[in-house]
């Protein structure tokens, strides 16, 4: 199993309150924190696209924050997670030009993660009029499968669609080497695990249960995924699977740390905006909050393997917990309220102690999905 981070531009109105640069700050440090987790051992960070929601996520022009990514770091993949490919939202071809232009400037090391938006607040200030949210799913299914195309052929075929058109052109760049980057799915609920499966595409795993909950969703995905028929130009075996993750010197700490963290009011936004998402019994509806989380219902939540938290042993025995439910990646969603300098020994902790421990592949040039094609 391998490890990342996800990162979104969180800043909550607690933070705006006592710093008046709040969201310079939370995006600067964004990316410090990635530029540590290279240091450290990961593998992988998946930067969001979201429009319009205030506090939880402030990250909109993920393609620049990877950019200057793409220069700071050397090993980590650069993923996007996602770039939003409705035409309503950014042109298809506009999409796969920031792809290849990223895998140039990375070395090979972009990630191409699509999705269709976070809930109705983002996707109808796009789609005004749309009632029904399952309606971006016909369009994200016309577009998804013209970006190896554009990439791929030397002049683009054009299309017509239902949604966008476009007639025969040249798509520059192309992407870097042989074949294109690996492509990901955004899974909001696990039944959307499957359908990745089957169009051969990685998944980005968001859905917030407990690892014994997610394992059929983790073997629905396997399941389809041997008999997949690629959208792409290979099929990306591949399963992210995101949690909380916080690691101290002793246990004691790490729960000290994450009952200071705030971590009900990023619970409550999540739910506030990802609408589409499943809805857990006993999650309010904004503006009303989930209560704050105190030691015990930080030791149950980590008893329930809601997140993971503790010392580094403790922390290396809930990542196995993952890899042995058939996850091929764990990303960390950091920050998630808790201060810098904690975030930063968690990324270190976890890059000492914990993913020399599970992760003993050092390649980080390609993925070994893109490589099995290339070579």
């Amino acid at each position: 199993m391998e490890f990342g981070l996800f990162v979104q531009g969180y800043v909550p109105e607690s933070r705006r309150r006592t710093d008046p640069e709040a969201e310079h700050h939370a995006l600067v440090e964004e990316t410090e924190y990635v530029i540590q987790a290279d240091r450290s051992g990961f593998k992988y960070v998946w930067a969001s696209e979201h429009h319009f929601l205030d506090e939880y996520s402030h990250l909109s022009a993920n393609d620049v924050f990877l950019g200057y990514l793409a220069h700071a770091t050397e090993r980590i993949h650069l993923g996007s997670g996602i770039f939003n490919p409705l035409p309503q939202v950014n042109h298809p071809v506009k999409v796969a030009e920031k792809v290849a232009m990223l895998d140039h400037l990375s070395g090979g090391r972009f990630e191409f993660g699509s999705g269709r938006g976070a809930g109705s607040h983002e996707i109808l200030g796009f789609l005004p009029g749309v009632t029904d949210m399952n309606a971006t799913k016909e369009i994200w299914e016309e577009t998804i499968a013209e970006f190896p195309k554009m990439w791929l052929q030397d002049e683009y075929q054009g299309f017509t669609g239902k949604h966008w058109t476009l007639p025969p052109r040249k798509v520059l760049p192309k992407p870097y080497g042989a074949g294109h980057p690996a492509m990901w799915y955004a899974a909001g609920s696990p039944p959307s695990y499957a359908m990745a499966g089957k169009k051969g595409l990685g998944v980005l795993g968001f859905s917030i249960q407990k690892v014994s909950d997610m394992e059929w969703a983790l073997d629905s995905y396997k399941n389809a995924v041997k008999e997949a028929e690629p959208v792409g130009g290979f099929v990306n075996d591949n399963v992210m699977v995101t949690s909380t993750a916080i690691c101290a010197e002793t246990h004691a700490k790490a729960v000290e740390v994450a009952v200071g963290g705030g971590l009900n009011y990023l619970q409550s936004l999540l739910f506030r905006y990802h609408d589409t998402f499943p809805r857990p019994d006993g999650i309010p509806q904004w503006p009303e909050l989930l209560p704050e989380y105190t030691e015990e219902i930080i030791e149950l939540l980590i008893a329930e393997e809601l997140m993971i938290c503790g010392d580094p042993d403790e922390v290396f025995r809930q990542c196995k917990r993952w890899e042995q439910a058939g996850a091929d990646q764990l990303s960390f969603g950091l920050p998630i309220g808790i201060g810098y300098e904690d975030t930063m020994n968690t990324i270190k902790l976890i890059g000492e102690h914990v993913i020399p421990k599970i992760d003993t592949d050092p390649v980080h040039r390609t993925t070994r999905f893109r490589q099995a094609v290339t070579q």
